[in-house]
């Protein structure tokens, strides 16, 4: 066949099928043009899901008369003019097809007025590279894109378009994105005549948390962490929830990098680790977050809708992103500024959500020996001498209360009893306190635990039989260039030749570990991510189930001193709030939710 010049009408069409998928499309790259204009505000009208009508109203920089047909033809754009500004990509947007895309399937018309004119123009476009001559119009300055009978042209398209509740819940998403995003800018929707948002523009955090509160419900502003941390070039600054906020699908995580929301799998990949010994099985962590870093060192063309971008330090970035979460989770504990206010008794339909299974979820593949678990003398007597000093235990007669104490009362307050041999009940300051006995003794002794494995460091210790197997050509090529960090995992690996790897050597803690499995999950990490936590994660489990079995058994009866000291213990050790498969280790009943169930003052 021929070689022939596609027309320009049909090459539009095909430049559509990658950045207009559906309504929801459409708006994201006219709510990015209106943010790259310098606007302040934008109103956003929709009719039927976005599919009759779009509508977007911004106050930014307009466009002149004579660069209208211009804004409407492909490869036109007023945010890249060379290759310099291709690598440092400061914009939303810049792909030049995009209006010109959109015009050709659908009816679009384009009114804009700079500052400096005494009139707005518009302008109508339907994908051809001669649009109409602009027409003088009223307007104040910026600019109004209005793009109606989505895919009228292209019904093979408009076909897979799905209700219109679907299509509107895509679009309402890509505005609250945006929204996140950009809380300087005030912004307004309106579906079907119906006013459904008006968020005003917001310049300090408590501006920026009535925002979140409004797009992402009140319960996740209330029980998030702020973090603002800075190294090596990198910024990491937002609201991440915290574990026991959880939820059942991952539909509450926003990831903004300089500005542009992206679903990134090396991101994905250190949230996911560092809410790792947080987190309960089948659970997904909330957050809003933000990364700024040099735009030099991240390729956003990756994606022709820009969702993914390409970090060029992706190991930098990743570890930045999982050492900056880990340390603001560990500051989970009873009485930090992490956990104030105190968490409150979880709804019994949020309990619901989670699958009975979980309860013995987290169990390694490599379990301790009986005789490792005998030798585990934790429990909680060990602090007792040191609490009896500070506070002389009380007769199990006469219960201590808060009120009979001297000075500041500690945040989960003093025993009062225990309950069937499993919880503890606590007075403090605010009110009841319930703990999880052995969920929270697992968690101390799992931390202590790691921090004394971290002093020692990873100790290796040879096979007596080397274990060979086969392996990819790119996981050869790993071994190969990566020894150093390998060794730093406690792992010994050679090439003996094309396909084939040797491991000489394995951490000794994890000596009974399968290597094989072990390797090739530690060199997928590298390969996907350029970093891998595989191993620490494998000693974590290991340890985690030393945790379980010397922990404070249910049933056992505890004297008030050690309930106490197990209550000071939680006070100071990092991430008490949860044990170590994700569970609560205790809940707050505060002097209000005690009146109520009892009906006083009513």
């Amino acid at each position: 066949m021929r070689i022939r010049r596609l027309p320009p009408e049909l090459i539009n069409q095909i430049a559509a099928g990658e950045v207009v998928e559906r309504p929801a499309s459409v708006l994201k790259e006219l709510l990015e043009n209106s943010l790259d204009a310098g606007c302040t505000r934008i109103e956003v009208e929709v009719e039927q899901g976005g599919v009759r009508l779009i509508r977007v109203r911004d106050d930014g920089g307009g466009i002149a008369r004579e660069d209208l047909a211009a804004a409407l033809s492909s490869h036109s754009t007023s945010k890249i003019a060379s290759f310099d500004d291709l690598v440092h990509v400061a914009s939303l947007g810049f792909r030049g097809e995009a209006l010109p895309s959109i015009a050709s399937v659908s009816r679009l018309t384009l009114t804009s007025r700079t500052a400096g004119e005494a009139s707005g123009w518009r302008l109508a476009g339907d994908g051809r590279e001669t649009p109409c001559v602009p027409e003088p119009a009223a307007h104040p300055p910026g600019t109004t894109v209005e793009v109606r009978d989505l895919f009228y042209n292209t019904p093979a398209r408009r076909k897979f378009l799905k209700s219109e509740r679907t299509e509107f819940a895509h679009l309402d998403e890509a505005l609250r994105r945006i929204a996140l995003a950009r809380a300087d800018v005030a912004l307004t929707l309106s579906h079907n005549g119906r006013a459904l948002l008006r968020l005003p523009a917001a310049s300090e955090r408590s501006g920026e948390e009535r925002r979140i509160a409004e797009l992402c419900g009140a319960d996740f502003i209330a029980q998030a962490l702020h973090l603002d941390q800075q190294a090596a070039g990198l910024r990491l600054r937002g609201w991440v929830g915290l574990p026991t906020a959880s939820r059942a699908q991952a539909d509450a995580q926003y990831f903004f990098v300089n500005g542009r929301a992206v679903r990134d799998r090396l991101v994905a990949h250190a949230v996911r680790q560092a809410y790792q010994d947080v987190l309960f099985h089948g659970r997904h962590p909330a957050f809003v977050l933000f990364l700024a870093l040099d735009p030099a060192l991240v390729d956003v063309n990756a994606h022709p809708a820009k969702h993914e971008v390409r970090f060029r330090e992706a190991r930098l970035v990743h570890d930045f992103l999982f050492r900056t979460l880990h340390e603001v989770l560990a500051t989970t504990r009873p009485g930090s500024a992490a956990t104030a206010p105190l968490p409150a008794v979880p709804s019994p339909a949020a309990m619901a959500e989670a699958p009975a299974a979980a309860a013995g979820a987290a169990v390694p593949a490599w379990r301790p020996s009986p005789a490792s678990q005998q030798r585990l003398g934790l429990d909680v007597r060990e602090s007792v001498a040191a609490y009896a000093r500070l506070h002389p235990p009380v007769a199990a007669a006469e219960p201590a209360t808060v009120a009979a104490a001297d000075g500041e009362v500690p945040p989960l307050g003093y025993a009062l009893a225990q309950l069937h041999g499993i919880y503890i009940l606590a007075e403090n300051a605010t009110g009841l306190v319930l703990v999880d006995m052995h969920a929270a003794h697992e968690r101390i002794t799992y931390e202590r635990l790691k921090q004394a494995h971290a002093a020692e460091g990873i100790r290796a210790q040879p096979l007596l039989v080397p274990h060979v197997f086969a392996a990819s050509a790119r996981e050869v090529d790993v071994v190969e260039t990566a020894a150093a960090a390998l060794a730093e995992f406690g792992l010994e690996l050679a090439v003996l030749g094309p396909e084939r790897v040797v491991v000489r050597q394995l951490p000794a803690i994890l000596a009974g570990a399968d290597p094989e499995a072990l390797v090739r999950a530690v060199l997928a990490d590298l390969i996907e991510h350029g970093a891998s936590r595989r191993v620490g994660e494998a000693i974590d489990e290991l340890l985690a189930t030393f945790a379980c079995h010397g922990a404070v058994r249910a049933n056992r009866r505890l004297t008030l001193a050690e309930m106490n000291a197990l209550l000071r213990d939680m006070e100071r050790t990092a991430r008490a709030d949860q044990c170590n498969h994700g569970r609560p280790t205790w809940v707050q009943l505060g002097l209000g939710e005690l009146d109520r169930l009892f009906l006083r003052g009513r």
